[in-house]
């Protein structure tokens, strides 16, 4: 846990030093992102909000995710982690996003998607980039991954922004 703190507080100095703002939209890890991220003291300067829709119901009403994509992607998708990330913004007072989508099972696996498969989203203004990632490990170590995974991902894209 230790690492998703120091995680947590490397992605708030960065997103404070930018004066930007975050939010999260996630459906695997339940909220783990946004935990992790109101651990830091201080986090209401650099953090708005967190969206948990575990459903593609929740998805569609709460983030805006069209119901094509789901349909014809799966909510274990980057396109869906895509649609996650700009509808976490689009529906905020953020300017960063990040999402989380995936199986962690122990069920769950389908054709080609098999358990530990995620999908995240991270979107900077009108920028979206998306990975596919297969953790290993139970229920607790692939969400664990996936946290920290999600908010290196965001380090390293703020990072990448700022030498741009």
């Amino acid at each position: 846990m230790d690492k998703i703190i120091e995680l947590a507080a490397a992605v708030g100095r960065s997103l404070q030093n930018r004066r930007l703002v975050l939010a999260t939209a996630e459906s695997c890890t339940g909220g783990g992102v946004a935990q992790a991220i109101t651990e830091i003291a201080g986090s209401s300067e650099w953090f708005d909000c967190g969206f948990v829709t575990y459903s593609n119901a929740s998805k569609t009403a709460l983030l805006k995710v069209p119901a094509a994509i789901l349909s014809a992607h799966g909510a274990v998708s980057e396109e869906t982690a895509a649609s996650m990330a700009s509808g976490a913004l689009k529906n905020s007072s953020a300017q960063v996003a990040v999402s989380t989508t995936g199986i962690a099972g122990p069920g769950g696996a389908v054709p080609g998607k098999p358990v530990g498969t995620v999908c995240f989203g991270w979107a900077i203004g009108d920028a979206v980039e998306t990975e596919q990632v297969v953790f290993s490990g139970d229920r607790h170590a692939v969400r664990e991954q996936t946290v920290i995974h999600a908010l290196q991902g965001l380090l390293d894209r703020l990072a990448k922004q700022n030498q741009e």
